[in-house]
């Protein structure tokens, strides 16, 4: 994925685009590759790339958008700046994973699979993909975190936002205990 190309709907972006998809034979496997050089070029397939495969693929653009749709993996708009990927697998879920979405989603100000409102950090649901020794997870660039807590989800969260560590707060001594010890 370019860390920074053209602008969506420039010429720019349908010339790459074309150049992306111009060897391809029109077949539904060919289709698929296409989608896919075009969304690791670009981090997600552009709206105005569906009349160009449609025209290549020979077929409706109706049916390269169900495409898209059926495969959770192909984004159709922009990613976040800062993806986070909960897994939704069986382990992690019974290890509490549902716990650290409910804290990423509120933390982070985002919905699963929705971006924050200024566009900087993504929630994103990703399947289990067999690293269940390290439930529950969550996966940010590239890295797999877990097990973790929904307290060390939260302080992922904050250094992801680059919000300053927070203290443990000091150990609360009742009143009684603190006079036997003659504070």
């Amino acid at each position: 994925m370019s860390a920074v190309g053209p602008v969506a709907g420039s010429a720019e972006v349908l010339a790459r685009i074309s150049e992306l998809i111009a060897d391809l034979k029109p077949d539904d496997v060919q289709l698929l590759k296409g989608l896919h050089r075009i969304h690791h070029e670009f981090g997600y397939i552009p709206k105005e790339a569906m009349p160009l495969l449609a025209a290549q693929f020979k077929t409706t653009p109706a049916i390269v958008f169900g495409t898209i749709d059926f495969y959770s993996e192909l984004r159709q708009k922009p990613p976040a700046e800062n993806v986070v990927g909960w897994c939704s697998g069986p382990a992690c879920l019974l290890k509490g994973s549902l716990g650290i979405r409910r804290a990423l989603e509120a933390t982070l100000g985002c919905a699963m699979n929705e971006a924050s409102a200024d566009g900087k950090y993504e929630l994103q649901l990703v399947q289990c993909d067999g690293t269940c020794q390290l439930a529950p997870l969550i996966r940010s660039e590239g890295r797999y975190l877990g097990p973790l807590s929904t307290s060390e989800a939260i302080k992922f969260a904050r250094r992801l936002m680059g919000e300053p560590e927070m203290r443990e707060p000091p150990a609360v001594v009742p009143a009684s205990a603190a006079a036997e010890a003659g504070e």
